[in-house]
């Protein structure tokens, strides 16, 4: 007999299989956690403050800031608490609004990336066109048409996950309520919602990937036919930071959401890379490898020293 009930709470497994290095583990990300805060915290605030970072690019880059602050507010907090506290469960309301948020974010994390290239593409490919096309309001617009796009989709998907009836034991083997760790306390066949899930995830990813490639596609094609080395390296020296944490991203993204139900593995050590080591890489890739950035810095360490004199 199915043992089925309605229940109120799950407990999240985490890295209870890892009890010896638990500690470690809370020592190790709590620092990642810091850094990715304090990154991220820069970069918003440096755009704010130095005029000279008041462009679309930086705009996005600071959009960007702000959801990835977000995105590891649902998720890492918790863990860390978790690491240290043998009590680890949480609400079916609370997952449900943690997976919301988990798949919210990303998505829109994801849509930001490619507006980010999107507005590279414009800036190198259509450089008359481009004060136009990217106006302030434009660029409002389409920040928040990343959001939209993003809770969207992930209101769907965590709809379809919780109209499923859950089982006893209610045992997360993860260490935030991801999709396919919850769906595997179903009662009846959820095979079908988890494809369906699957495959909003996966189109979303490989969608968002697809236009940030194709774009580059046109923005390789346009600098090669700039006659002079230096202005094919300013060209790419723009693109550079950018591009790499889309590497970074979707390789990391893709592990977790194209892994195979049966393929094996630990899905709580695969999903690490994707929740703690891509925001805290983020904000390092544009801040040291950006000019712009490191000046404004700069200033803003000046005007302070000078202030306290």
């Amino acid at each position: 007999m199915i043992n089925q009930t309605i229940l109120k709470e799950f407990i999240l497994i985490g890295f209870s299989a890892y009890p010896l290095v638990q500690t470690w583990l809370f020592v190790v990300f709590l620092c990642l956690y810091m850094v990715t805060l304090a990154g991220n915290l820069a970069i918003m605030g440096l755009t704010w403050v130095d005029r000279s970072l008041h462009t679309p690019m930086y705009f996005f880059l600071s959009a960007l800031s702000f959801s990835e602050t977000c995105y590891t507010l649902t998720i890492i907090p918790k863990m860390l608490v978790d690491l240290i506290d043998k009590d680890s469960r949480i609400s079916v309301t609370g997952c449900g609004l943690q997976m919301c948020f988990f798949l919210g974010l990303g998505g829109t994390n994801c849509i930001l990336l490619t507006l980010m290239g999107y507005d590279r593409f414009l800036a190198i490919c259509n450089p008359l066109r481009y004060p136009l096309l990217m106006t302030n309001v434009a660029c409002g617009q389409l920040v928040a048409s990343a959001w939209v796009g993003g809770f969207f989709i992930s209101l769907i998907e965590t709809t379809l996950i919780f109209r499923v009836s859950f089982c006893i034991p209610n045992l997360i083997r993860h260490f935030f309520c991801h999709m396919r760790a919850v769906l595997r306390l179903s009662c009846t066949d959820s095979n079908f919602t988890e494809f369906i899930v699957t495959l909003m995830s996966v189109s979303g990813l490989l969608g968002t990937f697809l236009l940030i490639l194709l774009t580059y596609v046109f923005i390789l094609s346009s600098v090669l036919k700039i006659p002079s080395a230096e202005g094919k390296q300013k060209a790419f020296s723009t693109c550079a930071s950018h591009l790499t944490v889309v590497l970074i991203h979707f390789v990391f993204a893709s592990v977790v959401y194209m892994k195979p139900e049966n393929s094996g593995g630990d899905d709580t050590l695969i999903a690490v890379p994707y929740t703690v080591i891509t925001p805290f890489l983020s904000p390092i890739i544009f801040t040291l490898r950006n000019k712009d950035m490191k000046n404004a810095f700069r200033k803003i360490m000046r005007k302070t020293v000078v202030l306290k004199k």
